[in-house]
């Protein structure tokens, strides 16, 4: 889990660059102090023919300095200060993104290793949307922050101390009537900064819920279309985009309302100073120059404190941010058990097995089996019975509630489920593939053979068409599959399966989208595959389910043998 001390310890990590960085920019700073001071000074000095310290000093270079000479002198040295200033601050800002790049991207890879174990049973209740809004615009939300922290943060404390110590030795008294009055600038916007983070959160949230609905709308564009209900989800979108510009004007209307006041603010005060300065000339000894040079501080003084008064926004918004992030490593993962290295072929047996999803009623309960290797078995059963969950279960995609999976009279609670599903192949009816080549949905980026992945087509009645196409191999499948037919894509997913060679292979209605005659031709290629593995076929055709060594039916959540 993420908080803001973590976070600080992460930075802590990059010490080395933090602290180069931190020196750069207190360089920056230093030279940035005397600024606004050189100029006016020179009013005193050169208009009003008051000598003083700057004067002297450049006499001590040069004699015979005039007051043109002066002035040029003073121009060239604020001019070149002006420019390392810059240079310094664009080299400090580098460092400081580095590190907080580096965190960003640390803070994805924790949620994305996160994600990558997280429990299936978890992953059902999921949306898209809104996870892909988390580990995008959330982990910017925070290093966004934390690029303010680092690099602003100091620089601007440094800042103000530097200004307020030269407003001190300009004029004691105003100075400590500068600097107690301009704390309550910075007191009331932390008030106003705390609704802040309650907005983020709605915003977030709206887009989160966007963003899921155009994902799904888009995937399921097909279909969408097949039975013209374009104008029903696209009004939704609508809807729903609306809800998202109507909550980010609120946040962002919100954020800039009170950054104006906060400014508002400031500039009230700054009038007030700067009235107190004309004060101290007119009853007091400040001189107009030093009066000049007050009123450049005081303006001087505006950047770094709305830096304060924005990072504050910005921390209750990384907040918002923080918790959501959190909310998905809170999210349950599989755990890691021993690794069992299965050197034969796999009896699965069942005992009182029991499955609901959650707020759910139960799917499967005291489900009883033995799957004998080497067999070919058929789990038969009416729609919604829970066949494909069943094989979910067996597959280690989901966990039993209740009871346990043997794998050779070995438990699954003591086999990592990763292990479980490298020996178990499940073929789904509705098998999606990536957007690639037909060469990477087969072999899913392993190495082999060309023989072996045209051997693998042959058997699955596929060799011949894709030799056809001019690109063979390195024909692009469209997304999730879309320039080939059901079956074609059925038939590729078979044909990866024969590739890996799985020790177990679950048919899921896998071979509903062929005809009687190819699926047929398919089953009888495959036969000495089936033959050498379990086996397990989840069908409705008559003629598939006759292929089988024996049947099992689930019904009315529980499993019999015929």
């Amino acid at each position: 889990m993420y908080s803001f001390k973590s976070l600080i310890k992460e930075i802590k990590s990059y010490k080395k660059e933090f602290i180069f960085a931190q020196f750069i920019a207190f360089l920056a700073v230093l030279i940035s102090i005397p600024l606004p001071l050189l100029m006016p000074i020179l009013i005193d000095e050169v208009l009003l023919k008051k000598p003083g310290i700057w004067i002297e000093s450049i006499s001590k270079f040069i004699s015979n300095c005039d007051g043109s000479c002066y002035i040029l002198i003073t121009l060239i040295v604020v001019l070149f200060l002006r420019s390392l200033n810059v240079l310094l601050n664009i080299l400090q800002v580098y460092h400081f993104e580095k590190i907080t790049k580096e965190i960003a991207n640390n803070i994805r890879y924790k949620v994305l290793n996160h994600l990558k174990l997280l429990s299936t049973n978890e992953f059902e209740n999921l949306k898209t949307g809104d996870i892909a809004s988390r580990v995008i615009n959330d982990i910017e939300t925070i290093e966004d922050f934390l690029v303010r922290l680092v690099s602003k943060f100091a620089i601007s404390i440094l800042t103000l101390i530097g200004i307020s110590i030269i407003l001190l030795m300009i004029d004691w008294k105003l100075g400590i009537f500068i600097i107690i009055l301009n704390p309550f600038v910075v007191i009331l916007s932390i008030k106003l900064s705390k609704k802040v983070k309650m907005y983020k959160k709605e915003h977030n949230k709206a887009i989160s819920i966007f963003q899921e609905a155009l994902l799904e709308t888009l995937e399921l564009f097909e279909q969408i279309k097949a039975f013209n209900k374009e104008n029903l989800f696209f009004q939704k979108l609508f809807n729903l985009s609306d809800d998202l510009k109507e909550k980010s004007l609120k946040f962002n209307y919100k954020i800039e309302a009170y950054n104006k006041f906060s400014f508002l603010i400031f500039l009230l005060g700054f009038e007030v100073f700067r009235a107190a300065g004309i004060f101290s000339v007119f009853y007091g000894n400040l001189s107009i120059g030093l009066m000049i040079a007050v009123f450049s501080y005081l303006w001087y003084m505006m950047t770094p404190i709305q830096e304060l008064i924005s990072m504050q926004y910005r921390f209750f918004a990384a907040k918002a941010a923080l918790d959501r992030i959190n909310e998905i490593l809170a999210l349950e993962i599989e755990n890691k058990k021993e690794k069992i290295i299965f050197d034969k072929s796999i009896q699965i047996q069942a005992k009182n097995l029991s499955f609901k999803y959650k707020n759910s009623d139960w799917i499967l309960k005291n489900v009883n089996f033995i799957i004998k290797p080497n067999k070919i078995t058929a789990l038969i059963g009416a729609s919604g019975e829970g066949k494909t969950t069943l094989a979910k279960i067996i597959a280690g995609f989901l966990e039993p509630k209740e009871g346990e999976v043997l794998y050779n009279n070995i438990s699954s609670k003591d086999i990592d489920l990763t292990q479980i599903r490298e020996n178990i192949n499940l073929i789904l009816q509705e098998h999606r593939l990536f957007n690639d080549t037909l060469l990477f949905n087969i072999t899913l980026g392993k190495n082999f053979s060309e023989s072996e992945i045209y051997e693998a087509l042959k058997l699955t009645q596929m060799y011949e068409v894709v030799t056809k196409w001019s690109d063979g191999l390195n024909t692009y499948v469209g997304k999730n599959g879309v320039k080939l037919s059901g079956g074609q894509r059925q038939r590729i997913v078979l044909a990866r399966a024969i590739l890996h060679k799985p020790k177990v292979i679950i048919l899921d209605e896998s071979t509903s989208a062929l005809d009687v005659q190819t699926e047929h031709k398919v089953f009888e290629n495959l036969k000495d595959f089936l033959k050498s593995r379990t086996t397990i076929i989840i069908a409705h055709r008559p003629e598939t389910i006759t292929k089988a060594d024996e049947v099992l039916i689930l019904q009315n959540k529980k499993v019999k043998k015929l």
